[in-house]
């Protein structure tokens, strides 16, 4: 982990994230003298869209209106055809966007005083929208509430820090640390390797701290200039929160250094891809021990039924874990990228690994989605697989012991397999619901016609002057 420099310890904000009402929002701002807030509201893919309006204007009307839809909108800025998603006579009329005054914090990279705060989506009659990302998790968490259940996470996010790339035909390459030069080889766990970018992260550490964002640890990963950071374990909804603005504070502290950050799946040929790990357990909300163990401290049937529902429902929903064309390219043989459902104590071949733990944090780490998802979406999923687990009853297969890296493929190959086997799943359209499924089925369904237009490389090298 990158150590602070000298003389860089900062003076602790007070209260840097979240408030109760708006009249402390105004209290907060003018503590801060804010000038201008960034209004975002994230979208299918995780983008932060919105409005950035004086304060003085937020305070008059703090709701913001935005339409439909931004929840359709491709990753190429495309839209798919709305028939049978949406009533053709509301297609474009306005939602109202309500702000969560919890997310309020500051934009510390912002020139002016800056400060943002999340919104959610509802109907003009207050029925939350079933597309918005964040609804899709708050009704999963709701599923586990009537249960009686809490379920508890903690994301692990890999990225690569590489050169400024301006045309898409030239491949990526890792960026130019404080020694002058790039990093070659495999540098994974190096601390000299994180120090290259020691300024950057610092400013990274500075960001997080000004936005009530706590990072647990910091690593380097496998990949030259791959790096990972890890997120102390909580509420599902305040963490998916976290890796939202964790995502845009390192672009921005990089785009600072000259560097660009990306959270691709696969954004080098020859170099690992970039996860997004999922650790999860459930805690009784009477109890609050964890239901993973019992009382003799041994893991209990329902830890085992957990398991089964990702077994059983994961390739179901592979296009949100990994919803891009490039995603897949990061699932392969030989690698560290899960390509099956197999599970395992603390076995990281393994799609589903149980980390060594106590009794009372016993967990299960799901390794199959990219850092390119939307995390609100990814955990929702996931928890979805563990409820319909549980729901269900099901019995996990015996844990493998051995390497997994090269048995048989258990999850879709492509984007479009994926999609279909995502639009079949009835029990997950009752958990996720219908109208999100379909919603998000066409957004991929489009991103991928798109993405057939462009003519690669490798048809050009292969198939020019050979067929």
């Amino acid at each position: 982990m990158a150590k602070r420099s000298k003389g860089a310890q900062k003076t602790p904000v007070t209260a840097p994230r979240g408030v109760s009402s708006l009249t402390e929002a105004k209290a907060w701002m003018a503590g801060r003298g804010i000038t201008e807030i960034e209004c975002t509201v994230p979208d299918l893919a995780g983008v932060a869209r919105g409005k950035i309006m004086p304060a003085s204007k937020f305070f008059s009307s703090p709701v913001m209106n935005l339409p439909l839809s931004v929840f359709f909108q491709t990753i190429s800025g495309e839209y798919p055809d709305y028939e049978g998603l949406v009533d053709s006579v509301v297609a474009d009329s306005d939602l109202v966007m309500e702000p969560d005054l919890a997310t309020l914090c500051s934009v510390p990279w912002a020139q002016d005083p800056t400060a943002q705060v999340i919104h959610d989506a509802y109907h003009r009659d207050g029925r939350p929208v079933e597309l918005a990302p964040r609804q899709v998790l708050r009704h999963v968490i709701s599923l586990y509430e009537k249960k009686g259940w809490k379920p508890v996470v903690a994301p692990e996010i890999e990225f690569y820090l590489v050169e400024p790339n301006t045309d898409p035909d030239y491949p990526l390459k890792p960026p130019v640390g404080r020694s002058g030069r790039p990093e070659i080889g495999r540098q994974s766990y190096s601390i000299q390797a994180v120090n290259e970018f020691d300024a950057l992260f610092e400013d990274i550490y500075d960001y997080s701290e000004a936005q009530g964002l706590e990072i647990d640890t910091l690593i380097h990963e496998d990949g030259a200039a791959q790096m990972e950071i890890n997120l102390r374990h909580g509420d599902p909804l305040t963490l998916a929160d976290q890796v939202f603005l964790f995502k845009r504070t390192i672009r921005e502290a990089a785009l600072a250094h000259k560097i660009y950050a990306t959270f691709m799946a696969k954004p080098i040929a020859n170099e690992p891809g970039s996860a997004m790990h999922i650790h999860q357990s459930v805690i009784s909300a009477q109890t609050g021990k964890n239901i993973f163990s019992d009382d003799d401290g041994d893991p209990t049937p329902e830890f085992f039924s957990f398991i089964a529902g990702h077994q059983k429902y994961l390739p179901s929903v592979m296009c949100i874990m990994a919803p891009y064309v490039n995603s897949y390219r990061r699932l392969t043989r030989d690698s560290m990228a899960p390509i099956n459902l197999q599970w395992g104590y603390d076995n990281r071949t393994a799609g589903l690994r149980v980390p060594p733990s106590t009794p009372e944090a016993r967990r299960l780490e799901n390794r199959v989605p990219s850092s390119d998802a939307n995390p609100y979406l990814v955990i929702a999923a996931s928890l979805a697989c563990g409820y319909l687990g549980l729901t269900e009853n099901l019995r996990a297969t015996d844990p493998l012991e051995g390497d997994a890296k090269n048995l048989d493929f258990d999850l879709p190959r492509g984007l479009l397999e994926a999609v279909a086997a995502f639009s079949d799943s009835e029990p997950l359209a009752e958990v996720l619901g219908h109208r999100f499924v379909a919603a998000y089925a066409a957004v991929k369904q489009a991103e991928f016609e798109t993405f057939m237009r462009v003519i690669s490389p490798w048809e050009r090298e292969y198939l020019l002057l050979n067929v």
